[in-house]
């Protein structure tokens, strides 16, 4: 009867060992899961933790050229003879794109040429007249003086002097009109150079030549059709093949934004990423979308097309923080504030947050690395609060 009892004590000693050491089971943070640990709510936490952020703006846009040339005639009402590049062509500098029909201009350039050998002849002809005007002037003055003289002595009559006064006079007025002559045909000659020269610019126009090096982008020119500057013009080119991302940005991000900031491009439809980086950002908004527009410049223009939908990822700045995920943070009446866990209770923190990257945001004050906070701002869990905290994995699974 005596053993018997001693057995029944030492099996109820046994299971008593049993039960204290699954109760002292260990929690997720390495202390023992006690009875009135087990009661307490299982909330998943996490660590700031220090990694690389990046500040990113995000602008939405179509691929343009960054400068856009347009080519008109220079002459007008000459139809086009031939063309010499077609839509895609690269062209250079000079190059001949047109040539315009000269056959009218050639004509009135000869007609000119005639004109004008036919008005140096004339000065010729009219130079060799005033070499006699001049003569007869002199001849009637040499006159006009033995007439005075003979006056004087009372040889002859002033009749006679009179006659040898009007002949000197007219003879003189003749030369003067032969010079005038002279001068009118010099002007018409100018005239002249000037129409031929006008012609010869006109026929040196006829070939429509690239204002620029670049691509074409357009051309409305056909053979056969009249060339006229006041219409389409004949071909547009992209300058030196440029094209750009003009995006408009909200208006809480383009204070961030400066030139020669880098940008990766992402075209609509397309999983190709061309880097970039920012050209020119205007100073103005839209007074309607409130929008700000900023030009991004390709690396690799040749990867777009003019007209294409794309959006842009602008790297405003890249730097190694203190993070926390965006969905640890909150903002309450006190501030922005984190749930940090100190030995399982909660305690309510205020913090200053900085970048945005993602799903993650910076803690800028507050925080420090290591500290674990509640990963979920919306758990029910108010300050000083005691919990059971547990980890989760990179999958979101609770460890």
């Amino acid at each position: 009867m005596a053993l018997g009892l001693k057995y029944v004590l030492c099996l109820s000693v046994a299971l008593t060992s049993v039960t204290s050491l699954a109760a002292a089971t260990l929690a997720a943070d390495g202390a023992p899961v006690t009875e009135e640990t087990q009661t307490l709510p299982v909330i998943v936490v996490t660590a700031a933790e220090e990694r690389t952020i990046v500040d990113r703006v995000i602008a939405t846009g179509t691929i343009q050229a960054v400068e856009e040339v347009y080519v008109a005639p220079l002459v007008d009402g000459l139809s086009i003879r031939s063309l010499g590049a077609d839509v895609a062509d690269r062209v250079k500098e000079g190059d001949t794109l047109a040539t315009l029909n000269d056959d009218a201009l050639v004509l009135e350039n000869s007609r000119l040429a005639a004109m004008r050998a036919k008005a140096e002849a004339s000065v010729a002809q009219m130079r060799a007249q005033l070499v006699e005007a001049k003569a007869n002037a002199e001849e009637a003055g040499k006159a006009r003086e033995r007439a005075d003289r003979l006056v004087t002595s009372g040889a002859t009559s002033q009749a006679v002097f009179d006659q040898a006064t009007a002949g000197a006079k007219a003879a003189i007025s003749r030369v003067t009109s032969a010079e005038q002559a002279i001068s009118v045909s010099q002007a018409e000659i100018k005239v002249m150079d000037a129409q031929i020269a006008d012609i010869d610019l006109k026929l040196a126009r006829t070939a429509v030549k690239a204002p620029v090096s670049g691509v074409i982008a357009s051309r409305t020119a056909k053979i056969g059709s009249i060339a006229m500057g006041a219409s389409q013009p004949l071909f547009s080119i992209i300058r030196d093949g440029e094209i750009e991302l003009k995006a408009d940005v909200s208006e809480s991000s383009i204070l961030k934004l400066a030139v020669g900031q880098k940008a990766i491009v992402t075209l609509a439809g397309g999983s190709d990423r061309l880097r970039g980086s920012i050209r020119l950002v205007e100073p103005t908004l839209n007074n309607d979308t409130r929008l700000g527009r900023v030009y991004i410049k390709l690396d690799e223009p040749e990867k777009a097309r003019v007209g294409m939908f794309a959006s842009a990822e602008i790297i405003v700045e890249e730097r190694k923080g203190l993070v926390l995920p965006l969905s640890a943070v909150t903002t309450s009446q006190e501030g922005t504030v984190a749930r940090k866990v100190e030995n399982g209770v909660v305690r309510l923190v205020k913090i200053e947050t900085g970048i945005q990257d993602g799903q993650v945001i910076e803690i800028a004050s507050g925080l420090q690395a290591g500290d674990e906070v509640v990963a979920k701002a919306g758990a029910y869990v108010r300050d000083g609060d005691r919990i059971r905290p547990v980890k989760a994995d990179a999958s979101g699974a609770v460890k």
